[in-house]
């Protein structure tokens, strides 16, 4: 079974905070590698913004898996000015790797991207805005729109795709997310840049009629790999 995401060797996540782009990252990664076992993945996470609340919260998860976890100095400590590692430069120096960017702090934690400019041009990926449409800044097409274009603007270079993570968690509810589709829809219509994929917790997907969801893009089945405290 192929995947969106397996169709370059880069998938760079970015977003509005809260928009589920750490749990989207991992769960990325992970179903990277369990469709090409041999493969050498790798996830670096680049929130800069956030050190408190990131996909390197998993990291004993991905190791498990075999997959080689990057992060800012510092995370997941006291210390609010993580650095960036040498070692994010992996994926553009060695060709064997395949992997995932989850880039925290909306156009501020774009910024990285832009710095990477020259690098990422001549990297085939995939550059996907996740959007959960329950979050104050993304709850409607015209403000989903302003930020894609300041996450653009920041990171210097064009959004390719869409992921579609409405959620409340737990607290999920199905009518929320086929208004979300509404919702991603017409973003899509109005920016020429589709939804490639809706993302469910993979508990709920059996309960929910997909008809409901047209021109959804790939439906995959998160898995939570990140503990929430709020």
């Amino acid at each position: 079974m192929t995947s969106i995401f397996d169709q370059k060797r880069l998938n760079i996540f970015i977003g509005a905070y809260g928009s589920g782009k750490s749990e989207v990252s991992v769960n990325c990664a992970m179903g990277m590698k369990e469709r090409n076992p041999e493969a050498k993945v790798l996830l670096a996470d680049l929130d800069i913004v956030n050190p408190f609340y990131r996909s390197a919260d998993s990291a004993k998860r991905l190791e498990n898996c075999d997959i080689r976890i990057i992060y800012p100095s510092y995370a997941n400590s006291n210390v609010d000015a993580p650095v960036l590692s040498g070692e994010i430069y992996s994926i553009f120096d060695d060709e064997s790797y395949i992997g995932v960017f989850d880039i925290g702090g909306e156009d501020m934690g774009a910024n990285v991207l832009g710095s990477m400019h020259k690098r990422l041009v001549g990297l085939d990926h995939n550059l996907l805005m996740v959007v959960n449409t329950l979050r104050p800044f993304t709850s409607d097409a015209d403000s989903i729109i302003v930020m894609a274009q300041e996450l653009e603007a920041a990171a210097k270079l064009p959004i390719t795709g869409f992921i579609h993570n409405t959620n409340l968690l737990e607290e999920t509810n199905y009518e929320d997310i086929v208004r979300g589709n509404q919702i991603l829809q017409e973003v899509a219509e109005r920016t020429k840049v589709p939804v490639v994929a809706t993302c469910i917790m993979e508990e709920y997907v059996k309960d929910y009629d997909l008809s409901l969801l047209p021109n959804s893009g790939e439906i995959v089945k998160l898995r939570r790999t990140i503990s929430y405290n709020y």
